[in-house]
């Protein structure tokens, strides 16, 4: 199953952590703030919540292929 990421650039703090705990999901954009590399990824649901949940700034949403928000608290 596909999911979406979402990074709310306003509340990253570019602490580096999801860049550097799931480099094939995250990279840091010019301005060094945190984006999805891909607007979708197949990358396995527990790791994208996982990812999710260790964002200092809370900045990560998980969407279902259906546009579902899928919690991650």
């Amino acid at each position: 199953m596909a999911y979406r990421v979402e990074v709310q650039k306003d509340l990253c703090i570019s602490s580096g952590k999801c860049v550097s705990d799931g480099p094939k999901v995250f990279r840091f954009d010019d301005q060094e703030l945190a984006e999805p590399i891909s607007e979708t990824t197949d990358y396995e649901l527990q790791s994208l919540l996982k990812l999710a949940r260790n964002c200092p700034g809370e900045a990560i949403t998980i969407f279902a292929e259906s546009g579902e928000i899928i919690d991650h608290s």
